[in-house]
């Protein structure tokens, strides 16, 4: 039986010898290098811009817009620079900066500008926060008040009084007038 698994080993070793022969080579880490640049699997890494200039309208939008005879009016303001205020017109450009196009809407707020400043291009809209803001007290500005009655307040003589419509009850469930059946008796 020892004899019998000894040349069993010594059969396999030979057949496992023989076959080491075939086997490929080794092949080296820069055959891999391919995979590993392009991998469906790696992580993603950005892409650097190259530096960009700053936006010059990031802050900007539309305070007013005005439609003229002599030409478009638009006033720009920053939301940052209380100070920042241009009137530009689509004649002239104020401080380097020039309208460009104009589209107009006759919703309010929805009117759009494009800028331009230094060869480059914004399209600018009106700041919602601001139009929904109520309309600042200026000191020295007299301000409407809202008209009020006086408490006492009587109509003046010969003016009449008109008096208010008043509608008719509307019944909720009507009913029919019921047939008189005397009359079909006789």
């Amino acid at each position: 039986m020892k004899l019998r698994t000894g040349i069993l080993i010594f059969l396999f070793g030979m057949a496992v010898a023989a076959r080491a022969g075939d086997l490929p080579t080794k092949f080296g880490f820069d055959r891999y290098q391919g995979i590993l640049e392009h991998s469906p699997f790696a992580v993603a890494t950005a892409v650097v811009a190259p530096a960009a200039t700053p936006n010059f309208a990031k802050d900007l939008f539309i305070a007013n817009a005005a439609k003229s005879p002599d030409g478009d009016m638009v006033t720009i303001e920053s939301m940052t620079d209380k100070e920042f205020k241009k009137y530009v017109t689509t004649k002239t450009p104020v401080d380097g900066y020039a309208i460009s196009s104009i589209e107009w809407s006759d919703k309010v707020g929805e009117t759009k500008v494009t800028i331009s400043k230094d060869a480059q291009y914004a399209t600018l809209t009106f700041n919602q926060a601001e139009i929904s803001k109520p309309a600042p007290i200026r000191p020295g500005v007299p301000q409407m008040p809202a008209p009020q009655q006086p408490s006492g307040f009587t109509r003046p003589v010969g003016i009449p009084t008109p008096s208010p419509h008043v509608r008719g009850v509307i019944q909720r469930n009507p009913q029919a007038p019921v047939p008189n059946n005397n009359s079909a008796q006789n």
